[in-house]
């Protein structure tokens, strides 16, 4: 054997026993596997775009990372899941900021602004553009819990057994509605009546209340409103974009390695594209079965939602309770409103 070929066969078996001796995640990346709770039900159009951030967030890491999802409530009940996660009994959730807003005023911002954003494009750019990300995962630091991202969509609708056509018509009228809506409702003289959303058609049906904040379009249809609710009113001024967020374990999510961080964060921009688009193009469609049931669509002048826009800005800085960071988001808000023409 010449002396080339023996130093060339000492250097593959020292090269060989190298690589053995590597620790497994050096040579491959070991699987993580996590559980998530949904913010909604199993079968509807929200729940299969989580599916869709499953499957994505596997497909960006090569299946190495595996979110096995479970609709609302399966895991906990939804009031819940905050805690949950905290304490690490599964590491992720969906949830609507606004939940929590009682405890932490920053998150009545991060959720949804009453007579805020008319555009989800706006408030999606607030959040990634202007700071808005680092102020929600400034939030949800102080709780002990990772802020992921948000998925931001549209209006939720307002349904009325009465004639609303502007929102001076809203006055001494009783409507449901909750979290910062309920108080900016109420400034602008709503009577408004706490009530889950579970009884919001009986509620409807039986007068206890003559309007109601409930869910999207698609989602109040198949729950019947259109049944006893003839008016329909838009755009949803309580609530005209929307931002529902993906929030993580702290101890869970600083464990992951970058590019599994990087996954959770691609395939959820993604996710809040696809669901906008998902529910304009259903909104289009299911608002043609409501007329079909008779159902009138009503829709605000802009001047009068501007006007009212305006007189909602001292409710928004109440809503702070004086806390710093409220303050800086709400300020933050209020300036890039300004820059757009909305203040």
């Amino acid at each position: 054997m010449t002396d080339l070929r023996r130093r060339r066969i000492l250097a593959a078996s020292a090269f060989g026993g190298a690589a053995l001796a590597m620790p497994a995640v050096a040579r491959a990346q070991e699987t993580v596997s996590w559980r998530m709770q949904a913010l909604w039900d199993g079968g509807t159009t929200p729940y299969e775009l989580e599916k869709a951030f499953a499957a994505r967030v596997a497909e960006l890491t090569d299946g190495k990372f595996d979110i096995k999802l479970f609709a609302a409530g399966q895991l906990v009940p939804a009031n819940q899941a905050f805690d949950a996660v905290r304490s690490g009994a599964f590491q992720m959730m969906k949830t609507f900021d606004g939940y929590e807003a009682g405890k932490i005023p920053s998150f009545a911002f991060t959720s949804t602004i009453p007579f805020g954003f008319p555009d989800p494009d706006q408030y999606e750019a607030w959040f990634y553009e202007l700071g808005g990300l680092d102020m929600a995962r400034e939030a949800y630091a102080k709780a002990g819990l990772t802020y992921i991202a948000p998925t931001v969509y549209g209006e939720e609708p307002m349904h009325s057994t009465v004639k609303i056509e502007s929102i001076a018509d809203m006055a001494g009228k009783k409507g449901r509605f909750v979290g910062l809506a309920s108080a900016v409702m109420g400034d602008l003289g709503v009577a408004v009546t706490p009530m889950a959303t579970a009884e919001v058609y009986s509620g409807l049906e039986k007068g206890l209340i003559d309007f109601a904040d409930r869910g999207d379009l698609t989602a109040n249809y198949e729950a019947g409103l259109a049944e006893v609710a003839k008016y329909i009113i838009l755009p949803g001024v309580h609530q005209p974009t929307t931002a529902t967020s993906y929030v993580a374990n702290t101890a869970a999510y600083e464990a992951l390695p970058g590019g599994f961080k990087a996954a959770l964060a691609v395939a959820a921009r993604e996710i809040s594209g696809s669901l906008r688009q998902r529910i304009i193009v259903q909104n289009t469609e299911v608002l043609e079965k409501y007329r079909e049931k008779g159902v009138e669509v009503i829709q605000l002048d802009p001047a009068d939602i501007a006007a009212a826009r305006g007189k909602a800005v001292a409710s928004w800085k109440t809503a702070t309770r004086e806390d710093p960071l409220a303050t800086r988001i709400v300020d933050s808000q209020i300036a890039f409103m300004q820059s757009l023409g909305l203040i």
